[in-house]
């Protein structure tokens, strides 16, 4: 067996892994609420994240794509992200969206509907994302979507994932699963490899 140093960006990769179950464990002891009732909103969130950098990936790509090839105005068009696997995503859906209303807004509320929309328009996740964030105070709220946030954009996708499983095996760890059974609907387990590889 050969050994193969990690590189800088793994290692950048492990300590934003750290810093973000750090801070959600922490927001998580100060509400109220079991790891059960918590784990599954905040993975919800993470995975809006990974999701909505697709979608701007391929917006962008929409928006410059010469007037030709636009066959009228694709970039506000479903069916120009389903055709290449990506979530179409409505204004109030994406993960910006949310982070920058004010707190003094029903948060969970907006992130329901925000959850709700995104099943409205991409059928294959219908009824699997979670829609409890009204149990979240929306200053918790907003703390956790700027947590959230600091997964930058440039992370390559093998890193969202390596993210998403990290919490989500400490997630199921605090809920005294083993470390390899999952605490998210396993139709999400198998969506978010499909929603974020390229």
């Amino acid at each position: 067996m050969i050994w193969i140093a990690r590189s800088e960006k793994d290692k950048a990769t492990d300590t934003l892994e750290k810093r973000l179950w750090e801070a959600a464990d922490q927001f998580r002891a100060s509400s109220g609420l079991t790891s059960q009732q918590y784990s599954r909103p905040v993975l919800g969130l993470i995975f809006l994240r990974f999701a909505e950098v697709r979608f701007e990936q391929r917006r962008a790509k929409l928006a410059n794509a010469p007037t030709s090839s636009r066959r009228g105005s694709r970039v506000d068009d479903p069916a120009a992200y389903h055709a290449e696997d990506i979530l179409s995503l409505a204004p109030n859906a994406r993960f910006d969206f949310l982070l920058n209303l004010p707190e003094a807004q029903n948060i969970g509320a907006k992130v329901n509907d925000a959850m709700r929309d995104i099943e409205k328009h991409n059928p294959q996740l219908a009824g699997v994302l979670p829609k409890t964030y009204n149990l979240f105070t929306s200053t918790l709220l907003k703390e956790l979507l700027k947590k959230v946030s600091e997964i930058p954009a440039t992370v390559d996708y093998d890193a969202f994932g390596r993210i998403y499983d990290y919490l989500l095996g400490e997630s199921a760890r605090t809920e005294g699963q083993k470390g390899g059974e999952s605490c998210t609907p396993s139709c999400i387990d198998r969506l978010l490899p499909e929603t974020i590889e390229v």
